[in-house]
């Protein structure tokens, strides 16, 4: 008798074991979104190059600074002639989202063997887009001394990304 009465504890301890085992591990569950903003790509068009107009020398070396809404201020012992512009950029892309916009610090302008740098300065670090979206970049040409005649020109990258 004491042995069945044992086997039969140890069933029903073996049963509520695994009784108690199973409705322990309760399943759970959660759920999650998929999401993604898809933004239009960004396209940029020079429309107006940075221009220093014409300079006629001096002995010394002077600088020729164009602003980036266009107005020029001549060095000493230069003498500026001409049209002056900034350098514009039109920016389409997703209204309403802001970018970053960036110039080189610098631009080598060459003529044949000879050569002039002028420091650049973009208009503004952000723009929020919109329709008709720009920025200018102005610079300052160091012009050396008797610097040599000739047509000077160089390029310049801008960069503008989704901030």
């Amino acid at each position: 008798m004491k042995i069945r009465m044992l086997k039969a504890v140890l069933a029903s301890s073996a049963i509520l074991a695994v009784g108690l085992g199973s409705g322990a591990a309760h399943a759970a569950t959660a759920t999650a979104t998929a999401q993604a903003r898809i933004l239009q790509q960004i396209t940029v068009t020079n429309t107006a190059s940075l221009n220093f107009g014409t300079i006629v020398t001096g002995a010394s070396a002077s600088t020729v600074a164009v602003s980036s809404a266009g107005a020029v201020t001549c060095g000493a012992g230069l003498t500026c002639q001409g049209t002056t512009t900034a350098a514009n950029f039109g920016v389409a892309g997703t209204n309403g989202a802001i970018v970053t916009v960036s110039a080189p610090a610098s631009v080598s302008l060459t003529s044949g063997a000879n050569s002039m740098t002028a420091s650049l300065a973009a208009s503004t670090a952000t723009l929020t887009l919109a329709a008709g979206s720009a920025f200018t970049v102005g610079g300052t040409l160091n012009v050396g001394a008797n610097q040599a005649d000739g047509n000077y020109s160089g390029t310049f990258a801008v960069t503008v990304n989704y901030q």
